[in-house]
């Protein structure tokens, strides 16, 4: 009796085994392949080598760039050199970057570990950008003022807060107020790799002011990409690994209320609005698996969605480009300025190609 019994329950632990295996290969579309969609006249951009995770571009054309950045359980280049901020002009014919210098007493460079970026301009046109850090393995908000005449970041102030353990990404809507992903719950390491495969869907969006920190949105099976709708009125969710996008109606006091959500047969990450259209570009890993599990042979491919009219009942979604790794690896950004389109990487290059 006793040798059944044990049987059984090894019998249904095995069972369970494998629906979660099945269930964590399906997360990350393990067995997806991808069918090439190419752009005309595409060039690597040159100086970028580890990663150019985040971007945003501004109305003038002027791009920042977090590059560097060092993630648990993923591939990196150059993994003992700190992360930077670098600029691009896409107004130039043959735009290249440049590393902006950061000044600040109290701002410990060595240790920069950039992720996520986002800008906000204020009434006298003074430009700041928050950026998501990971120093020593944690997670804090960096504000710096971009000095344009110097080309340079000047380091104001360093945000911490029970609330943000495990940041991603970040979308400001003031100096100091923002709405912020954490993708997952757990500290610990550990832990942290138990919650991704048993697909625990505990990861949150944060609401920061200096006066108030709330959740506003939570149970997101790891939740990445956060941006906001040209009018201020929506705010857009991706969650990696259901593969979907939710719209959330924003509220006068920050809350948030769900509208609807899209889904994809890719991992969507990092979602830029277009400021006259209000279309979405949306960098996506085709293939989970070959992300978290690099190997340069089988290398993780890039893909960039476009969708249009997300509120309406019938969202139009474009796959713009598509691409298996040979020329760019693990795609995580896309934005557009003049008929141009910008597309970042984790922890590889970045790509320009013209629309």
């Amino acid at each position: 009796m006793a040798k059944l019994i044990a049987l059984t329950l090894l019998g249904m632990g095995l069972a369970l085994f494998r629906n979660h295996q099945s269930s964590y290969q399906t997360r990350l579309n393990a067995l997806r392949e991808v069918q090439p969609v190419e752009l005309p006249n595409c060039n690597l951009v040159k100086g970028i080598e580890t990663g150019s995770e985040d971007l945003e571009i501004l109305p003038n054309g002027l791009a920042f760039i977090s590059s560097g950045l060092k993630y648990p359980g993923i591939k990196s280049f150059n993994p003992n050199c700190p992360g930077k901020i670098l600029l691009m002009d896409l107004n130039e014919e043959n735009p290249t970057v440049l590393e902006l210098g950061i000044t600040g007493s109290k701002f410990d460079l060595s240790s920069f570990n950039p992720h996520g970026i986002s800008t906000f301009t204020d009434e006298d046109n003074a430009m700041y950008l928050l950026v998501v850090n990971h120093p020593d393995a944690k997670s804090t908000v960096e504000l710096f003022k971009f000095q344009e005449e110097e080309k340079s970041l000047l380091h104001l102030k360093t945000i911490r807060h029970k609330l943000l353990p495990n940041l991603n990404d970040i979308v400001a809507v003031g100096p100091e107020h923002f709405y912020a992903t954490n993708d997952h719950y757990f500290l610990d390491p550990y832990l942290r790799s138990w919650e991704v495969y048993l697909g625990l869907a505990w990861s949150y969006v944060v609401y920061y002011s200096p006066s108030e920190v709330r959740v506003v949105a939570e149970g997101f099976d790891f939740a990445n990409g956060i941006n906001v709708s040209p009018d201020g009125k929506y705010v857009y969710i991706a969650e990696l690994l259901a593969h979907k996008i939710h719209v959330y109606e924003k509220h006068a006091n920050w809350t948030l209320t769900p509208l609807k959500s899209l889904d994809f047969n890719t991992l969507v990450d990092n979602i830029s609005v277009d400021p006259e259209t209000g279309d979405l570009w949306v960098g996506c890993h085709p293939n989970g698996m070959k992300i978290f599990f690099y190997d340069s042979e089988n290398p993780p491919a890039s893909e960039v969605l476009r969708i249009q009219n997300i509120l309406t009942e019938e969202p139009k979604v474009t796959q713009v480009y598509a691409e298996n790794g040979t020329v760019l690896q693990g795609s995580t950004v896309a934005s557009v300025y003049k008929g141009k389109l910008l597309i970042g990487t984790v922890f590889h290059k970045a790509l320009y190609c013209e629309l």
